[in-house]
């Protein structure tokens, strides 16, 4: 071989020398610390994890435990500033767990794996599966051809089941989001709401409640955690101490409670203190204030007399206190956000849910000590549930769930089977003067129109409904009304309406984080009047807020199927058609109209006797 050029042999020295001096810094660089995770990855089968874990943990990391983000289960690219953020989360800022708000099955679940191999300690995660984990799980529509992507199995509202009258269905529900929500990576459900909802312009529980009748609420709470946590899912009362007797959105503003104690106790305390007997693993906060309880005026989420002197010493509750989101305007319009957590940490909170700000919310937890606001033992206590917590759920042996394994649990067709036999069981005929319901005397021949009255946002509102009634009435016409709107041009429905054989009208209006008011706007209540003027006698159908009939109270048909999502629309159609008997009873009043309780029956009929069928 001939020798290098002078000039090549210089700089491939120089090259030499270089590597060399890194191969250097290399073996002389101190070593990346060890994890907490892996130094006590020894103790791991023992209790004595938690305390080993507990001794490693920095101020700064216990803080970063009691913090959990949102995030989103969509798809997002790893250099979308979306995802850098999360990865800042977990690996930098090492919070202690998640909430997962809406997204597809599978991409949930592939998200939370890859969120999970970024954190040291296990990540515990939570979401809000009030009716299944399809309340959070599901892949929405594609647009602009309005195709289902389907989905986790989601079963009807909670005053639905409490309509049922059969605490079975509670546990059923319970069971499944269980056993669908572990497959996702979701070990906390924020369920069920354990508010009694006696107040009906409550515009934020309403029909997530299981109803008025505080006993009532508390069979079905409690069969609702038995059935969640004997299947490996932590549930989670709230909203601690009550939530159902408001008329302001918490999201929007700070409601108030002006009930006395005894009425507290003998009213909005029954369902927490049966959940508790029941052994609940976790509750939620209100954003609320009480002053029976807390006569300085700040919400129950930030007073230490409602979350330790109550919560923990007088009703004995152990768990997770959990706050309601930490940016909601409850809490934020009074103190500010770092106020706000400090406040919640010295009131008794384990979890600080949703701050605004994850690096500011714990950086909030770690000034709370230094001002002296409450010292790291208090923080010890939390982090000490927290982790306790991971370790009995199984995450610090496994923390990751296998996608492969996730389609044959989740969306499957006998949980599927249970949500809509529990739909079909909640239809409730309040009124049927004209002895109209079932429609076993329509031909299929028969001129129906379905009145969709619904946002436009709202997708799948009278699409499951519709289809329903259109294999008995292939003529059936359908149209949609924007409830939205603030001046909707009715004429072209009531034209339609005057030569229909049946006019049947469906409101989906219901509770919301961004609604003030569950009330129907005047137009569509004079509407359904015009319709009784004209002699059209319509059937109105209630899937959203139940206490619609308030407004419409001479209306001569009124069914109440709770909610607008697919399950509750065919159970509804299906109960109209006679295909499926009507039992439903209110399990709340409708004042001043009808008392709760109230629910008249039907028997299915014979299927050659049900509309369409001649």
């Amino acid at each position: 071989m001939r020798p290098l050029p002078p000039a090549h042999r210089v700089g491939l020295t120089a090259l030499l020398l270089t590597l060399a001096a890194c191969a250097t810094a290399t073996r002389t660089r101190p070593a990346a610390p060890v994890s907490t995770s892996a130094v006590c990855a020894g103790q791991a089968a023992s209790d004595q994890w938690v305390d080993c874990v507990l001794s490693h943990l920095t101020l700064r990391e216990k803080a970063a435990q009691m913090v959990w983000p949102q995030l989103y289960g969509d798809y997002v690219p790893a250099d979308a500033a979306a995802w850098r953020r999360l990865s800042d989360d977990v690996a930098q800022q090492k919070v202690g767990g998640l909430i997962m708000s809406i997204g597809s099955p599978l991409e949930i679940a592939a998200k939370l794996n890859a969120l999970q191999r970024q954190s040291d300690l296990p990540l515990l995660v939570g979401a809000d599966l009030e009716t299944g984990a399809g309340f959070r799980a599901r892949g929405g529509y594609f647009l602009p051809n309005g195709i289902d992507l389907g989905g986790a199995v989601i079963f009807p509202p909670e005053m639905a089941l409490g309509a049922t009258g059969d605490t079975t269905f509670a546990y059923e529900e319970g069971r499944i989001t269980a056993l669908e929500g572990r497959a996702l990576g979701i070990q906390i459900a924020f369920a069920p709401v354990l508010d009694v909802n006696n107040n009906p312009a409550n515009p934020v529980i309403n029909t997530r409640s299981y109803g008025e009748d505080p006993a009532a609420v508390a069979r079905f709470g409690v069969a609702f955690i038995h059935g969640l946590q004997a299947n490996g899912m932590i549930a989670t009362g709230k909203h601690f101490p009550g939530h159902g007797d408001t008329g302001v959105n918490s999201h929007l503003a700070l409601p108030v409670v002006n009930a006395s104690r005894a009425r507290l106790d003998s009213v909005e305390l029954v369902p927490f203190r049966a959940a508790i007997a029941a052994g609940v693993g976790a509750i939620m906060t209100f954003h609320g204030a009480m002053p029976a309880l807390d006569s300085t005026g700040v919400p129950g989420t930030l007073s230490h007399a409602v979350l330790t002197d109550l919560l923990r010493k007088q009703l004995g509750f152990d768990g997770l206190v959990i706050t309601d989101a930490m940016d909601m305007r409850g809490v934020v319009d009074m103190f500010g956000a770092t106020e706000a957590i400090k406040r919640a940490v010295a009131a008794g909170a384990d979890v600080l849910l949703m701050p605004a700000d994850v690096p500011g919310a714990i950086d909030a937890v770690v000034a709370g000590v230094r001002e002296g606001r409450y010292d790291e033992a208090r923080l010890d206590r939390s982090v000490r549930r927290l982790l306790a917590m991971k370790r009995s759920l199984g995450l610090v042996h496994n923390r990751f769930v296998d996608l492969d394994s996730a389609r044959a649990v989740v969306g499957d067709s006998a949980h599927a089977a249970v949500a809509q036999l529990a739909a079909e069981r909640s239809i409730t005929l309040v009124k049927d003067s004209l002895g109209q319901i079932p429609l076993g005397r329509l031909t299929p021949g028969a001129r129906v129109l379905s009145v969709t009255y619904a946002r436009r946002t709202d997708l799948a509102a009278g699409v499951a409904f519709d289809a329903e009634l259109r294999r008995a009435f292939p003529a059936l016409h359908s149209t949609f009304v924007n409830s939205d709107d603030p001046a909707p041009n009715f004429w072209p429905v009531l034209q339609s309406a005057d030569s229909a054989d049946m006019v049947i009208v469906s409101s989906y209006i219901s509770q919301g984080s961004t609604v003030t008011s569950v009330a129907a706007p005047r137009a569509f209540v004079d509407f359904v009047e015009e319709l009784q003027r004209r002699g059209r006698h319509p059937i109105v159908v209630a899937l959203g807020n139940p206490y619609l009939l308030q407004q419409i109270p001479d209306v001569s048909a009124y069914l109440i199927a709770w909610g607008g999502f697919p399950v509750s629309q065919r159970a509804a159609a299906r109960a109209l058609l006679g295909a499926a008997p009507i039992t439903g009873q209110l399990p709340i009043s409708i004042p001043p109209v009808v008392q709760i309780g109230v629910g008249a029956k039907r028997p299915a009929l014979p299927s050659s006797a049900r509309a369409g069928s001649r």
